[in-house]
């Protein structure tokens, strides 16, 4: 059996899209050119590597397989490009870079703004996501650095600690519990919550925890930043839990008071995951070195 590159790349982008329609369009072919790709592969190996539904399609055994030995291929052609990319500029190093809700909204800006200004060569697909959705997009291939919280299972992943992050309860400055210097998860869960919208990595994780303790958050309003969030607590709106970086730096323009969360799963540290560095495209090295340097 022959499988090209375009070959490998196409079928993973059909996996990932969910339908030979969608993985066509990622791979910048057409459908036709698509179809044809796949139903040469499989005649190629004697059997199915799809099963073909109303609603896309799904691997099958053999098709799982392929997938495995094509994200290895893959990711050796990317990491031979990346180093081939030190000897002239005809190719760019691209990274695939996960992280939650805290990482992107207060550590990651100027790290990145200052490593894309010192290698203007690679650019950065940035996005925000769970941690143990990170994790496990690490371990498949899908990204190549992840900023997770320490709570989630790294195993197989080579970790780094990236910094400590705890999340912290906000509330405004003359709210009852204001003079508290430390108050339990469980002791305000049934206040009136300001929150971050539906799909927030760092909301769904104080959801899961209120559902653990099966309680319900109530919310009086969800809103698209941790910003956002300090200023309507401050206005006496309701409480939030925010990471502290957050809260200390907008306690005084958004008048509200931090008190430290007395939950374990409040109590967490940031950590760099990535696959064995010698997995790893010289580009990716790169960026992770320069994010672990700039704390």
């Amino acid at each position: 059996m022959r499988f090209d590159v375009t070959d490998l790349r196409l079928f993973l982008n059909i996996h990932e899209a969910g339908t030979i329609t969608d993985g066509a369009q990622r791979s910048h072919i057409t459908l036709a050119s698509a179809s044809e790709r796949v139903k040469g592969m499989e005649e190629a190996i004697g059997v199915a590597l799809l099963l073909r539904g109303r609603r896309g399609v799904q691997l099958t055994p053999a098709g799982r397989t392929l997938l495995h030995h094509a994200r290895s291929v893959l990711q050796q052609v990317d990491r031979m490009r990346g180093e081939l990319d030190l000897y002239g500029q005809g190719l760019k190093g691209h990274v695939r870079l996960l992280c939650n809700t805290a990482a992107l909204s207060e550590y990651l800006p100027d790290i990145l703004g200052g490593f894309l200004a010192q290698y203007p060569q690679i650019s950065v697909d940035l996005e925000e996501r769970m941690s143990y959705d990170i994790a496990d997009a690490i371990r498949s291939g899908i990204a190549d650095i992840g900023i997770v919280a320490d709570s989630v299972d790294l195993q197989g992943l080579e970790t780094h600690t990236f910094l400590s992050d705890p999340l912290t309860l906000i509330v405004p400055m003359n709210h009852e519990l204001a003079q508290r210097k430390s108050v339990s998860f469980a002791e305000v869960i049934h206040h009136d919550f300001i929150g971050l919208t539906e799909g927030s990595a760092l909301q769904e994780h104080i959801a899961h925890h209120a559902r653990k303790a099966g309680k319900h958050l109530g919310y009086r309003i969800r809103l698209r930043s941790l910003d956002a969030t300090c200023r309507m607590v401050g206005q006496g709106i309701g409480i939030g839990i925010v990471p502290k970086a957050t809260a200390t730096r907008l306690a005084r323009t958004a008048r509200i008071k931090q008190i430290p969360l007395a939950d374990t799963w409040a109590r967490r540290d940031l950590v760099l995951c990535v696959r064995p560095a010698n997995e790893l495209p010289v580009y990716v090295r790169q960026m992770m070195n320069f994010i672990l340097s700039a704390h």
